[in-house]
Order: structure tokens, then C-alpha cells, then sequence
């Protein structure tokens, strides 16, 4: 199983700065991956302080894609919805040829109402849309001349360039946790990437929803990725009620072989939903201290 680790994106920590140290740790250190995610605004007087001060994850990755060489870079996810197929195909394009071809591409549909009225962006019918933005966005992406005519989307014959650097087009992983979104998964993605919330223990119930639904569609399920994001919580170790991916370091690495043996081919260690480390009242330095030290407890091959 790969090992990844999302760089600092939510909280008073989240600087460009420790981004970058963050990252370039991570390639020293043998990281497969560094990760952001996605979060355009919150609710005003909402208490829930899990996504705090976001930047946007693309620009993120770009200007880490400038400061690394060879660790892969991963958003997981953006958000399909916020955006028109002409416009994320252009972004994404783009970040594939100034990271030489790194970008693992996350895609989600949302689920924050004041999210999508501030996009001005439908919540009906995600799916549906779905499907289709995807259809739009590999004909910019691989044909000379891209037209599309469908129900959601419309433009007339154009060409997009340059394409993506990576053949055929960076790898696509949709997230999601209903069945419908697991089957879309396997219809039509590179693979599968799990959301903070998912049970690490019943990972494997959605890898297998997804594998059944690539082989109906007459793909090879084991060609497909399955990526863990792993929400890390650092803690006390044996706690008699240690939930998975809470507590010592060593514990937590025996999560991940527990993971492993679900069918997940990739993880990325996730501090950013510890509200620890990114709550109001944290010091970034001491977040920042805490969080390097799990970078070398979790480095692959340690």
C-alpha cells in the first residue's frame, strides 16, 4: 500500500510555508503523495470548525508543484458542481504540465447547501450531472474537435490546448459513500478515494461495491485505485476506547496494515480533521511540531 500525506489546508497552520515544508519532507522522507482538499466557504455562525481559513486546493497544488520534483500530487476532491467542463479542464490541464504530469485528480459532488448557492450551482440531480460533466471534460480533453450536446452541458465544436501531459488524461478518482456513487466509481474512473468520515473498517464493503461495478462495465477491477483518506488523530496510547486511526503512532501504523488488508491500495495520512492541530486555539508551531513528527512516524518503510 502507497503512503501519502496531506500537506496543512484547514486552520491557522495552513500557510504556503508550511505547505512546502511540509511537502518537501514528505519526497525527502519517500511519501508517495502530498494532498489537499476542497472547501469554498462555511455557513456564518456555524460552530463546526473542521474547515477553517481553506485555500483553494488547485492554486495550492501548483505552487507546491514548483517547490517538489517528484511526489505526486493529489486533490481530494473538488467539487464538479463549482465548476463549467471547460474551465476544470483548463485548471487541471494546466497543473498536469507545470507539475510534470503529478496531478491525481479528485472529484466529488458536494453536499454544502451555502456552498452551492454561493457557486450558483444546482444541488439536483448531482449524479446525473456528474456523468455527464465527465463525458464533456475527456472530449476537451482527447479529441481535436470537442463538441458536446447533452442535457446539462452544451458548447459548440472547439479545441482545447494543450491537453493534459499524462495519456490519456490525469488519473480521475471520484469520492462518494452511496452505492450510486460507488458504481459511478467503477464505471468510469481511475478509482475509488474515501472521505474522513468513512468507517476504516468497512472499506472494503465500497471497494467491493466499486470492483463489482467495474467488471459490469467490462473493466479489469483490479487495475483500479483505492485511496484511504486516513483522518489521523495522535493521542494517548491504549485507550480502551482507541477508535481506528486514533492514538500512538505505532498503533496507528497497525491500522494501516488493517486497511491494507481491505483492498486499499493507497493511504494519506489526514491531521487536518483533528481539531487539535487545527482549531483556533492551537499555535501553529506547536500543530506544525506535532505534525512533522508523525511525517517521520508514518514515513514508508519505518
Amino acid at each position: 500500500m502507497l503512503i501519502g500525506f496531506a500537506v496543512p489546508v484547514s486552520g491557522g497552520w495552513a500557510t504556503p510555508a508550511n505547505q512546502v515544508l511540509i511537502a518537501q519532507q514528505a519526497e525527502e522522507l519517500g511519501y508517495h503523495s502530498v494532498w489537499t482538499l476542497q472547501r469554498l466557504l462555511n455557513p456564518a455562525g456555524s460552530s463546526d470548525l473542521t474547515y477553517r481559513a481553506v485555500p483553494d486546493p488547485l492554486v495550492t497544488l501548483a505552487y507546491l508543484a514548483g517547490q517538489t520534483s517528484r511526489v505526486r500530487l493529489g486533490v481530494a476532491v473538488v467539487n464538479l458542481p463549482f465548476y463549467s467542463p471547460a474551465l476544470l479542464a483548463k485548471q487541471a490541464a494546466t497543473l498536469d504540465h507545470v507539475s510534470a504530469g503529478r496531478l491525481d485528480l479528485g472529484l466529488g459532488l458536494g453536499w454544502m447547501p451555502e456552498e452551492f448557492a454561493a457557486a450558483g450551482a444546482p444541488m439536483e440531480r448531482r449524479g446525473e450531472r456528474a456523468e455527464e460533466f465527465l463525458g464533456a471534460l475527456r472530449s476537451l480533453w482527447g479529441e481535436e474537435v470537442s463538441r458536446f450536446d447533452g442535457e446539462f452541458y452544451r458548447f459548440p465544436p472547439v479545441v482545447m490546448e494543450p491537453a493534459p501531459l499524462q495519456s490519456p488524461e490525469p488519473p480521475i478518482l471520484l469520492g462518494g459513500t452511496a452505492e450510486p456513487a460507488l458504481r459511478r466509481a467503477g464505471r468510469l474512473a481511475a478509482g475509488w478515494v474515501s472521505s474522513s468520515r468513512a468507517d476504516p473498517r468497512a472499506l472494503g464493503d465500497s471497494i467491493e461495491i466499486v470492483r463489482e461495478a467495474a467488471e459490469k462495465a467490462g473493466r479489469d477491477p483490479s487495475a483500479l485505485r483505492f485511496v484511504c483518506r486516513a483522518a489521523v488523530r495522535v493521542r494517548e496510547a491504549a485507550r480502551r476506547d482507541r477508535r481506528p486511526l486514533t492514538g500512538s503512532h505505532d498503533e496507528i501504523r497497525a491500522d494501516f496494515d488493517d486497511i491494507a488488508a481491505q483492498g486499499v491500495t493507497e493511504l494519506f495520512v489526514d491531521l487536518n480533521f483533528d481539531q487539535e492541530l487545527t482549531g483556533p486555539q492551537t499555535d501553529p508551531w506547536d500543530a506544525m511540531f506535532r505534525a512533522r513528527e508523525a511525517l517521520q512516524a508514518f514515513a514508508p518503510g519505518t
